[in-house]
Order: structure tokens, then C-alpha cells, then sequence
């Protein structure tokens, strides 16, 4: 062997991580994603023998078989893209904007979809999910806050999801059940996932795609009963291929190809976009990923699964982008100009649509309903898989799935209970109360993004696996992107709604405390990794121990 080609081979083996059989015993002392015997075997499919041969840098040939068995952690983390909450800003951007914001729709979807590419990177090379390593990255008082502000992204989309649902079972029920009963019943849904978990991962990942495939089924028959002009769609979407070409070829398309916001749509887009990347879900995905077995050891074995991660998840946000192009058609369609267009959200667009749509086969309302539904339950669930994995991660807590199960759900559950008693019957606040919630959730954006690009880029937690600096520059500028566009939505909102002296102290107070904390993580981005520390520890890579 060549002495060049050797030496390229031991600076792979330096960066690839590896584990000492002391930190594999003592991870058993530790929480983990996924026991061993939880997760699905990724059998060899016409393979040659000289794949896993010698040091297993060779990464094996492509599979439909393998595909399919590795496909299931990106639909779930694709749901997300899908809860009640986006529905909403879907429904809203098209009774408001018509078809104009379709471009950014799928600008947003592409944002989201290489987020989640990346977090699903994380967990593959380094064989743990992004709450774990942020554990070990961060000083105590800095993770700590992390998971604080975890929790809270967590608790103000699930409750929308729950909320969501509710609203769903009120409709089917013909107003029979109020919203407090929705949410209970939303409640025991941790008690399905529970009991489909026990028996297997692929058992929980199919009911989930018979919960997608209801939503597009009932959005899809909304499509077909409203007609919405195709004409107008395609020239839209054509419009918007072009311009995403344009934008990864640095080209600057001047006139009819550069997409505008007018005045009266700017807080749809911001809507729009800010749905597109959900903190809990940067958490979930890298640990779904862990569902499979992969020998991190090999460096072969981490490039297949990243590839065909990558190949399911893209799957998976295509249809869920097709999915919230039926809902922003449909009330484009509907309502886009006319006096309700103002005044429509989850509460009462389904009686909006059956008012205008009413004469079909069957009641256009249920078939709402049906499909809000399926959003709900499906979110609710991947909610609480979040919640575990976070606080699990964050905190390194060994408790049975049923608690942990049990302590999630409650964290929300709790605060939607009050919410449905007290705004059960005024769509206006319940308005008011989604704004907030979406203000809750867009601050935490930063405390998932950063630490996740960060850890990424950096060799010492990556290895050979750390992402190059053409991708680095244009995830650390989606992230960007995304941070000024949920700034931009904070401004406006407390503009609007923080008033007295008091209250307007405590705002900008809290405002310099979240800024000075974000500038702390980002000024870490320069700094040695806390894995070096743990060089001889309980993770250990080898290139650097030696």
C-alpha cells in the first residue's frame, strides 16, 4: 500500500469516532434513544463480501430494499410540517395573500428540509441525538437553560396541536363535546403511542403514515372540490423552480422571477416561513435517526444511512409540502379577497368552507375536520416522543416510558385544560392566544439552530462526517434568514401588544437578557469543543487521545 494512501486511511480512522469498551459499559449508565434491541437491523442485501471487510470505508452499493427499511424516522419528523399550527398559517397566507406566497412555501420547505438533513447528519456520525451532546458541550448553567427553552417550544406547539385536535372532535361531534373534552380525550393519545412503541418501531412508524396518508386524502378531496386554477398554480410554482435555480447558481433575477411582499401579506410570509423549522423538531430528528442500526465504527456503514436519510426525509417534506399546497390553494381559492378572508383560522374554517361548499357528496366541513384530526393526534404523538428525547438528553434521566411518557403530556396538557375552559368560546382570543404561542416558539429558534450548526461544523464531535464550508455558509445563512424573519414577527407583535411601563421594563429586560444569550452561544462557535474534555471519558476519539 502506498505511503500516501496509507496515511489517508489513519487520518480517516483518527476522525471517524469510536468508543473504548469502558464507554460502552458505561453508557449503559446512561439515557439513551433507543435500547439496543429497540432498534431495526439493516440486514445486507447483495452485498459483496469486500463491503465489510478490512475498515469498512466502503460505503455499500444503493438498495430499494435498504431504502425501505431505513425509510419511517423522516415522516415522522415531516409531521411537524404539517400540525394544526401550520395549517393555520397555510389557510391564512392563502384566504389573505391568494396564490402569491406559494414560492415561499416551498422556499420555506427547502429551508426546513436542510435543517433537518443536518440534524439527522448529527445523530448518524456521532451515534447520539443533538440534546445529548448539547449535555456535554455546554457548561451546566448553559444546557440547563437550553432544555428550559426547549420545554417551552415544545409546550407552545403542542398546544396548538392539542388544541387542534380538539377543535377537530368538536366539529365531528356536531359541537356535542367542548373543547376541555377534546383536549382530554387528545390527552390519551400518549397511551396509543406507548402501546404501538411496545410493539416495534416500524408498528409506530406505519400508523403514522396512515395518519399522513388520511390528511392527504382529505385535503386532496378539498382540492378537487373547490377547483382551485391550475393555470395559475403552475405558473407559480414554475416561476419558483426558476428562481430557487437562480438562488443556488448566485444569480440575481431582476423583475417577474424576483417574488414581493406587499404590505398586507408581510405577516403570512413571516408565518409562513416561521413554521418551516420547529426547535423540538431539530431534537427529534436526530434522535429518530438512531432507530436503525448503524456501526458508527465504520465509515461506510455512517455514509449509506446519511444517504438514505437524506433520500426518505426529501420523500417525506415533498409530500408534506404538496399536502400544504392543497390547504393554501383551497382557501386561496375560497376566500382570497372577500370580507372573511380577515377572519378565518382553525376555528371557524371549516363552517367557512361548508357555507361556500356545502353541496358536495359529503359535508366538505368533516372532511376538514377529518384532516385537521389526523394533524393533531399525529402531532400530539411526535410531541411527546420530543419531549422525552429532550428531557432525557438534557437531563440524563432513566425513568420508564410510561413517566416519562406521563411527565411530557402533563407539561402541556395542564396549560391547554385552562386555555379550552377560559377561551372555549371566543374565536377572537383563542386568535390572540395562537399569536402568542407562535411568539413563544419563534424566540426558542435560536437555541436549536445554533448549537446544531455548531456542532456540525466541528471535527472534533463530527470526524471526517463535519459539513464543508460551502454547506456551512449556506446553513449558517437559512439560519440567519430564519432568525431575521422571527425577529421581524417579535417586533411586530410586541409592538402591537406590549403597552404600560411596567410591562414594556420587564420586555425590554427580558429582550437583553435573550440577546446577550444568544451572542454566548454564538461566540462559542470559535471555541476548543467541550469533547476534547472528554478525551479518555466516556466518549472518545481516537485520533486525539493518543
Amino acid at each position: 500500500m502506498a505511503p500516501q494512501k496509507r496515511g489517508e486511511e489513519e487520518a480517516t480512522d483518527r476522525l471517524l469516532s469510536t468508543r473504548s469498551p469502558e464507554s460502552e459499559e458505561e453508557e449503559n449508565d446512561e439515557e439513551t434513544a433507543y435500547e439496543s434491541g429497540e432498534k431495526v437491523v439493516i440486514v445486507g442485501i447483495e452485498e459483496s463480501k469486500s463491503v465489510d471487510d478490512g475498515d469498512g470505508s466502503v460505503t455499500p452499493p444503493f438498495s430499494w430494499k435498504k431504502l425501505w427499511l431505513f425509510t419511517g424516522p423522516g415522516f415522522l419528523m415531516s409531521i411537524a410540517f404539517l400540525d394544526p399550527g401550520n395549517l393555520e398559517g397555510d389557510l391564512q397566507a392563502g384566504a389573505v395573500a391568494g396564490y402569491s406566497l406559494l414560492w415561499l412555501l416551498l422556499l420555506a420547505t427547502v429551508m426546513g428540509l436542510l435543517i433537518q438533513l443536518l440534524s439527522a447528519r448529527l445523530g448518524v456520525a456521532t451515534g447520539r441525538h443533538l440534546a445529548e451532546l448539547c449535555r456535554d458541550e455546554y457548561p451546566s448553567w448553559a444546557r440547563f437553560v437550553l432544555w428550559i427553552m426547549a420545554e417551552f417550544a415544545l409546550i407552545g406547539a403542542d398546544i396548538q396541536e392539542v388544541i387542534g385536535s380538539a377543535i377537530a372532535i368538536k366539529v365531528l361531534s356536531n359541537g356535542f363535546l367542548p373543547l376541555w373534552a377534546g383536549v382530554i380525550i387528545t390527552a390519551f393519545d400518549c397511551f396509543i403511542f406507548l402501546f404501538l412503541e411496545k410493539y416495534g418501531v416500524r408498528k409506530l412508524e406505519a400508523f403514522f403514515a396512515i395518519l399522513i396518508a388520511t390528511m392527504a386524502i382529505s385535503f386532496a378531496w378539498m382540492f378537487g372540490e373547490t377547483k382551485p386554477s391550475g393555470k395559475e398554480l403552475l405558473i407559480v410554482l414554475y416561476a419558483t423552480l426558476l428562481l430557487l435555480q437562480a438562488w443556488l447558481n448566485w444569480i440575481l433575477f431582476i423583475g417577474v422571477l424576483v417574488p414581493k411582499l406587499s404590505s398586507r401579506t408581510i405577516r403570512q410570509a413571516v408565518g409562513v416561513v416561521g413554521c418551516a423549522i420547529m426547535p423540538h423538531n431539530v431534537f427529534l430528528h436526530s434522535a429518530l435517526v438512531q432507530s436503525r442500526k448503524v456501526d458508527i465504527h465504520k465509515k461506510g456503514r455512517v455514509q449509506e444511512a446519511i444517504n438514505y436519510y437524506s433520500i426518505e426525509s426529501t420523500i417525506a417534506l415533498l409530500i408534506s409540502f404538496i399536502i400544504n399546497l392543497f390547504v393554501t390553494t383551497v382557501f386561496a381559492k375560497a376566500f382570497y379577497g372577500t370580507e372573511q378572508a380577515d377572519r378565518i383560522g382553525l376555528v371557524n374554517a371549516g363552517q367557512y368552507l361548508q357555507e361556500k361548499y356545502g353541496r358536495g357528496l359529503f359535508p366538505i366541513l368533516y372532511i376538514w375536520a377529518i384532516g385537521l384530526l389526523a394533524a393533531g393526534q399525529s402531532s400530539t404523538i411526535t410531541g411527546t416522543y420530543a419531549g422525552q428525547f429532550i428531557m432525557g438528553g438534557f437531563l440524563n434521566l432513566r425513568l420508564k416510558k410510561w413517566m416519562r411518557a406521563l411527565i411530557t403530556r402533563s407539561f402541556a396538557i395542564v396549560p391547554t385544560i385552562i386555555v379550552a375552559l377560559f377561551f372555549d368560546t371566543s374565536e377572537a382570543t383563542l386568535d390572540v392566544l395562537n399569536e402568542w404561542l407562535n411568539v413563544l416558539q419563534s424566540v426558542q429558534i435560536p437555541f436549536a439552530l445554533i448549537p446544531l450548526l455548531s456542532l456540525v461544523s466541528k471535527e472534533q464531535v463530527m470526524g471526517v462526517f463535519k459539513i464543508g464550508a460551502t454547506l456551512k455558509m449556506v446553513a449558517w445563512t437559512v439560519a440567519a434568514l430564519v432568525i431575521v424573519i422571527n425577529g421581524y414577527l417579535l417586533l411586530d407583535f410586541f409592538s402591537s401588544q406590549v403597552n404600560g411601563l411596567l410591562f414594556v421594563s420587564v420586555v425590554c429586560a427580558g429582550t437583553a437578557a435573550y440577546v446577550a444569550f444568544v451572542i454566548y452561544l454564538i461566540s462559542r462557535l470559535g471555541a476548543p469543543s467541550a469533547w476534547l474534555g472528554l478525551v479518555g471519558s466516556k466518549r472518545r476519539f481516537t485520533g486525539y487521545g493518543n
